[in-house]
């Protein structure tokens, strides 16, 4: 649900601002934060694992703003990072370096070297090569570095194939045998310290089944190799938690815990999640206006100023967002405003789909319309086939549950300048990032 973004008298409101007022004056494409929904979401998961204590740390992937990050160490956040820029991003925030998990498969020297400088956490490590180098920069520094492995459980989370991280053919995490024979070994490492282990299986994970099935493994892989070389005092989950887009079945932040907090029980861990999607997918929106609209004969197009390197995860993922006009006299029907019409709503979608889909006016009074962008690419589509209402040149439409993997992935593709990034709180308004200009798109280049 989308507490924060409410329609009152036919308008669209973020907290307490009108989206189309932020629109006139920020300009569009625009993406619109709400930080309650931040913080609320971030709230949830911390009281839902209370008991466990747990390090959160934000997923700096998913919404990589440093006024988001900010907002978020402020709350107490801890950090998920997969590179040295995010590194720096949480740095320029203000966040706790001993909060910091390192992950990613292929570190540089130089990023392992700066993440032992920072005093991390931990690194996350997720091949025997590169825990031996390592092993070698951390005795060149003459210091030891805190390690967890990350594993691969071979779990299959039943997530988007572009997204699952947890079975055997992923690139990522070591295999139980080999993170065996490691730890087994590990005193022929001296420059390296052994916290904990680490899983991160995809995402969305919209069941706590593949949670509960990875943990078993883990429980018993963590007794069964602990040691004084070993004593493997954390136990990182990492993230995945589900999100609603469409009609998904979504555990809550409670029924997650009560599915993990009996293994960090089991093993005596030190608990690490790693939420991003979940914290900030339902907190922003994108907001495009609408600069065309065309009919060719069979299908109705409705032509908006955002494109796919605004927001890829349509043409890369197939990712379903909930688009809705920001002026609307009728609850907009999806469950995201638990309207009592959108099963009916998205039944009918799919009838329609299988159908081949129209362009003409439903006796609803919305038209079948595929909502398209500017890019050079047929792929640059955010919805095929949906039912909106008619909507006019200049009118703005909101897509919806953008806050993460929107900004994190755009790009100037196209040479398009990236939106501008605004935060609501309350009843006023922060601007995040200014919208990048033409001259921005040149910015290193030389002739």
């Amino acid at each position: 649900m989308m507490e924060q973004f409410r329609y009152e008298s036919g308008q669209l409101l973020c907290e307490g601002m009108a989206v189309d007022a932020l629109a006139a004056e920020y300009g569009t494409p625009l993406y619109i934060y709400s930080k309650a929904a931040l913080l609320g979401r971030f709230e949830s998961i911390r009281k839902a694992f209370a008991e466990a204590a747990p390090v959160i740390a934000f997923s700096v992937k998913s919404c990589s703003n440093i006024g988001i990050l900010k907002i978020l160490q402020e709350a107490g956040s801890g950090f998920d990072i997969v590179s040295g820029g995010e590194l720096a991003r949480v740095l320029r925030a203000g966040g706790d370096p001993r909060k910091v998990v390192f992950a990613g498969v292929a570190k540089s020297d130089d990023e392992i070297r700066d993440a032992l400088d920072n005093d991390i956490l931990m690194l996350n490590v997720e091949s025997e090569a590169e825990l031996d180098n390592i092993q070698n920069i951390a005795a060149e520094m003459g210091t030891v570095a805190p390690v967890a492995l990350r594993l691969n459980p071979d779990v299959d989370a039943r997530t988007n194939a572009k997204t699952t991280t947890g079975k055997k053919e992923n690139k990522f995490g070591i295999d139980l045998m080999t993170a065996s024979r490691i730890i087994k070994n590990i005193a022929l490492s001296p420059n390296i310290r052994l916290l904990g282990v680490d899983i991160h299986l995809g995402s969305p994970v919209n069941s706590t089944g593949p949670y509960t099935e990875a943990l078993n493994k883990l429980a018993d892989f963590i007794r069964d190799h602990r040691s004084p070389r070993s004593q493997l005092e954390y136990l990182d989950i990492g993230g995945g938690f589900g999100l609603l887009y469409r009609d998904e079945t979504v555990p809550s932040f409670q029924e997650y815990a009560d599915a993990v907090l009996p293994f960090v029980k089991k093993t005596g861990c030190k608990l690490i999640l790693e939420p991003g999607r979940s914290i900030a997918g339902n907190s922003a929106i994108l907001v495009s206006q609408v600069r065309y609209l065309k009919d060719n004969g069979t299908k109705h197009f409705t032509i908006i100023d955002a494109g796919m390197n605004d927001l890829i995860r349509p043409a890369m993922y197939d990712s379903y967002h909930f688009i809705w006009p920001t002026k609307s006299n009728r609850t907009p029907p999806s469950h995201l405003f638990g309207a009592a019409d959108a099963p009916e709503y998205i039944a009918r979608e799919a009838a329609d789909a299988a159908a081949g889909g129209g362009r003409e006016m439903q006796p609803d009074g919305l038209i079948l319309t595929d909502v398209v962008g500017p890019i050079c690419e047929s792929s640059d589509a955010f919805a095929k086939g949906r039912r909106l209402p008619l909507v006019n040149r200049g009118q703005n439409l909101a897509i919806f549950s953008a806050g993460a993997y929107g900004f994190a992935m755009s790009s100037q593709y196209n040479s398009r300048p990236r939106p501008a990034e605004v935060l609501v709180d309350g009843d006023t308004v922060k601007v995040l990032r200014r919208r990048e200009t033409v001259e921005d798109l040149m910015l290193g280049e030389e002739l």
